[in-house]
């Protein structure tokens, strides 16, 4: 099955013009090379309210899979995290606690992390990392088990016996 995905760049930078966007152009070329269908890439600030407006229409687009990259760190304007679980009806800790093991094999820093993910209508939510590497590690971490997630999100066969 083909899943729409859309891509949000989180970031007080490439808002205001002063940088580019590498991580969402990247995270976006990973999803498109495993087979989803992008729905047209948002940039917003970190501005909660803007977060939360594009969460909101990204699901509003009945996107399966929505994947933030920026906003996850310990910086004052880092908001991504408490905006997705505040738009989330239920959690999915299993996502960021399996990109955090991912990431500790390359960097001690990975404990670090504050990305959460979730689900909100038929959307699974998922904060990537600002950075174009990391976030390109931690999706890849994450990429082989979201189709079965999508499947039973979208009312798909409900049997959970797992593949190898």
């Amino acid at each position: 099955m083909v899943y729409t995905a859309l891509v949000i760049t989180v970031s007080d930078r490439c808002a205001r013009g002063e940088t580019a966007d590498a991580s969402g152009p990247a995270v976006c070329a990973m999803l498109q090379d495993a087979g989803y269908s992008l729905l047209p890439s948002l940039l917003v600030s970190d501005e909660p309210d803007e977060i939360k407006k594009a969460l909101l229409d990204a699901v509003s687009q009945d996107a399966a899979l929505i994947v933030t990259t920026g906003g996850t760190g310990f910086a004052p304007r880092d908001n991504t995290p408490e905006v997705t679980i505040a738009v989330c009806e239920r959690l999915v800790p299993g996502i960021p606690e399996a990109m955090r093991y991912a990431s500790l094999k390359i960097t001690p820093r990975a404990i670090l992390s504050r990305a959460a993910a979730g689900i909100c209508g038929r959307s699974l939510i998922v904060n990537l990392p600002g950075s174009p590497k990391a976030a390109k590690e931690n999706l890849e971490a994450i990429l082989p088990a979201l189709d079965h997630g999508l499947l039973m999100l979208r009312g798909g066969q409900q049997n959970c016996a797992a593949k190898k």
